[in-house]
């Protein structure tokens, strides 16, 4: 891409807001496959993970920041921090809230946040498809006299409603700029990063709230066997042994389901034949820990 294009725009967006509003299926509805996890369980997304939207006239980067919550551990503080920090690197915020729910103190200690903001902040009302239209002004109403929003705007992310609509909307306020990244790729994390995610997502979806955030995934190796096979290793690190034993399951039923599961994603992603090897290891207080807060791919200086 010509980096002189007059007409090309370019930039980068951060997406935030309260932990279950929805960022993270935004993100990967809009990039087309799946780049950040997505689960039911809070605060699932660790890192600024970037997903890239590229047209022949534009390019939007995403960052989809962890939901803003009161930190209880070092790794809670590097989340906020993280959060945080994403907005004095952007373009344009979206601050997402759910159509589903009443206006809360989570909210508000973001939307205290973004006063600080310099850039365009677009309100963006996510899970319309679960509430009846007739509904929606009164769910606008509760942040009129807040921030000055440059845009109000519903969407269903899970189902794609009215997401062109945000995308137009963002395209047409982004500044003239280069192409960052090439047209094909939907993520700047390695392959390794990305790994992790869809493990970790996996132990997410399967244990529920019996295995909440102890849990990092390190992925120790990936090996390309031949043209058309890949060997992953990965070590699921816990902080006590209860939790080993939920994650193996009964004769390591659920590290099976885990990790077959696991497996398909990462062959959609990398387009080969996937052999995963899973252990999974106690290594108590990991998440106060800095330097194994580091080795778990939670490095500051990443960003």
């Amino acid at each position: 891409m010509d980096s002189f294009n007059e007409n090309y725009h370019s930039g980068f967006v951060a997406i935030i807001g309260r932990p279950n509003v929805g960022k993270s299926t935004l993100l990967n509805y809009v990039v087309g496959q799946k780049v950040a996890i997505m689960s039911h369980v809070a605060q699932t997304t660790r890192n600024k993970i970037q997903g890239i939207y590229t047209t022949d006239d534009a390019q939007i980067v995403f960052i989809d920041t962890p939901g803003i919550h009161k930190p209880q551990t070092k790794l809670g503080d590097f989340m906020e921090r993280s959060a945080l920090s994403a907005l004095d690197e952007v373009d344009a915020v979206l601050f997402v809230v759910s159509a589903t729910e009443a206006r809360g103190a989570g909210d508000n200690f973001i939307m205290e946040r973004l006063k600080k903001v310099k850039q365009p902040i677009y309100l963006v009302i996510n899970k319309i498809d679960q509430v009846h239209p007739d509904e929606l002004p009164d769910i606008v109403a509760q942040y009129d006299n807040t921030l000055n929003f440059k845009k109000v705007i519903p969407i269903s992310a899970l189902q794609g409603n009215n997401v062109n609509g945000l995308l137009n909307e963002l395209v047409a306020n982004l500044p003239q700029g280069p192409q960052y990244y090439p047209s094909d790729q939907v993520s700047d994390h390695p392959e390794r990063f990305v790994i992790a995610e869809m493990i970790r997502e996996k132990i997410f979806l399967k244990t529920r709230q019996e295995v909440p955030h102890s849990v990092a995934i390190d992925v120790t190796s990936i090996k390309r066997n031949d043209e058309e096979t890949v060997e992953v290793d990965a070590n699921i690190i816990v902080e006590r042994p209860g939790q080993k034993g939920i994650i193996i399951g009964k004769k390591g039923a659920m590290l099976k389901e885990i990790g077959t599961e696991a497996r398909m994603d990462i062959q959609r992603l990398l387009g080969d034949k996937v052999y995963l090897k899973l252990w999974v290891k106690v290594v108590p207080g990991w998440r106060d820990k800095n330097a194994m807060l580091k080795d778990y791919g939670y490095r500051q200086t990443d960003y």
